[in-house]
């Protein structure tokens, strides 16, 4: 009996309350966990430093990384997949059958569910596939991705940044403004073409055996990348790609395209690559151009991925963006205009005026759009730029707070009370011209001033990022 009580505790990750619980381990998990330390260690010769076999399963599958992948998943929040289970209510399911799913995992026979495609705007138009799959799978993906890492992380390249622990889209802008002030102000700006779509499956698997030995998690690799999108009720089969949203994708794509690097750097190139954006600097557009050509043969032939020509250009730095920046010539880094025009487009959306909703949650809901985005582009110099910003949108918000008043004498008494004059507000009142061009006039911003927005809780771009800078 107590045998028996303490399994099934060995698969209570969570109470229902959502508060950890500590639970013994039974001898198995002790074993797994043995078996968990071994199979992390890597042979420094004689396999190319392959990973020992036969158990990466056992580290994926002990009890504390299962445990670590449900806290990460139930972070990342997220959607319910085909079987439409919350990921609240994992916790109780693995607590009645947690055994049987690892009985299935670790001997091979347990098969993933569908994956439920949805498709979302991209920036620059077209639509992006995304692939949520079942929040069982979303932890087993990530439980993979928590002990391949570490042993991936070791092999990578030092030009790759995209989806690495410690390492950020400001690292490798960085890198490309060294490589700028170097001299290298040409860049071949390499964009492959549907990515994750296009990823052969036997070439992914090939690279995967290189390192790892474990067939049972090759073989559930495997069963991930084909497992079936779910499209207007009829599930179909994967042939090439990867489910681009799922926990796993992003290190699938880094293995992927550590051959590229691994081959640029045989050539000797000055490059950054940031998941599937790659930015190689040379001194001059015929280089350029040779090294274009070259490459783009190199990724569709061995590769056997597609590089997007209408996108991929050779150009002077500062004709191009980079990861939402543009590198100037002298290697300051400044804010794309594409960036500065979607920055934009979402403030549109916010201060929209017929939305209907109370002021005070406009100013809310702006508050978090834009610091997020200054944060990210803290390191440009755009301080004219955001002081434009920041007038922009607070005529916006004029525009906004003015339409609420509906009625003339509504108006009238609101800009009164702002301190405007009583003859004044009259005539702004009685003003024929429209919201936005009443939001420019004099009275507008005297009666809705700098000060008047701090109150209200506007976050100034300009003053805070003096604040970054300093």
């Amino acid at each position: 009996m107590a045998q028996q009580q303490a399994k099934t505790y060995q698969y209570d990750l969570f109470s229902e309350t959502g508060q950890e619980v500590d639970r013994p381990y039974d001898k198995s998990e002790a074993v797994r966990g043995a078996q968990s330390a071994k199979a992390l260690q890597v042979k420094e010769a004689g396999e190319q430093g392959r990973a020992l076999a036969p158990d990466l399963m056992g580290a994926i599958l002990c009890h504390s990384n299962i445990k670590q992948a449900y806290k990460q998943v139930r972070q990342n929040k997220g959607v319910a997949g085909i079987d439409q289970m919350a990921v609240g209510g994992f916790a109780v399911w693995y607590a009645g059958d947690g055994k049987s799913l690892l009985d299935k995992l670790y001997n091979g026979t347990y098969q993933p569910q569908g994956v439920k495609q949805v498709e979302i705007p991209k920036p620059g138009g077209g639509k992006r596939k995304l692939g949520i799959p079942t929040v069982t799978d979303r932890i087993i993906q990530q439980a993979i991705a928590q002990v391949l890492s570490p042993i991936y992380e070791q092999k990578f390249s030092e030009n790759s940044y995209g989806f690495r622990p410690n390492r950020s889209a400001h690292q490798a802008l960085k890198k490309g403004s060294e490589y700028v002030e170097e001299g290298r102000n040409i860049v071949v700006d390499m964009d492959l073409k549907t990515f994750f779509d296009v990823v052969n499956h036997d070439r992914l698997m090939y690279r995967l055996s290189e390192t790892i030995g474990d067939k049972t998690l090759l073989r559930l690799i495997r069963k991930y990348l084909q497992s079936g999108i779910l499209v207007d009720g009829v599930v179909s089969q994967r042939t090439e790609g990867t489910p681009q949203g799922s926990p796993l994708s992003p290190l699938l794509s880094n293995i992927v395209l550590d051959e590229l690097d691994k081959e640029l750097e045989r050539r000797g190139h000055k490059f950054v690559r940031y998941a599937d954006d790659c930015n190689i600097y040379v001194r001059s557009q015929t280089a350029g151009e040779r090294v274009m050509e070259s490459i783009t043969g190199f990724i569709e032939s061995k590769l056997k991925l597609l590089v997007n020509k209408d996108k991929s250009q050779v150009c002077e730095v500062n004709q191009t963006k980079f990861l939402g920046y543009t590198i100037q010539k002298d290697g300051n880094l400044t804010i794309a205009e594409k960036s500065i025009e979607r920055f934009k487009e979402k403030v549109r959306s916010i201060t929209k005026r017929n939305r209907g909703v109370k002021f005070e949650q406009v100013i809310a809901e702006l508050v978090p759009v834009m610091r997020g985005w200054l944060n990210y582009f803290r390191y440009a110099r755009c301080k004219r730029v955001l002081k434009n910003l920041d007038s922009w949108i607070r005529r916006k918000l004029r525009c906004y707070r003015l339409k609420q008043c509906k009625r003339v004498i509504t108006l009238q008494r609101f800009l009164e009370r702002q301190g405007v004059e009583s003859w004044q507000s009259w005539i702004l009142a009685l003003s024929g011209k429209g919201h936005w061009r009443k939001s420019g006039c004099p009275q507008a911003h005297q009666a809705l001033n700098n000060k008047w927005f701090d109150a209200a809780g506007l976050y100034n771009l300009t003053l805070n990022y003096d604040r970054l800078n300093n």
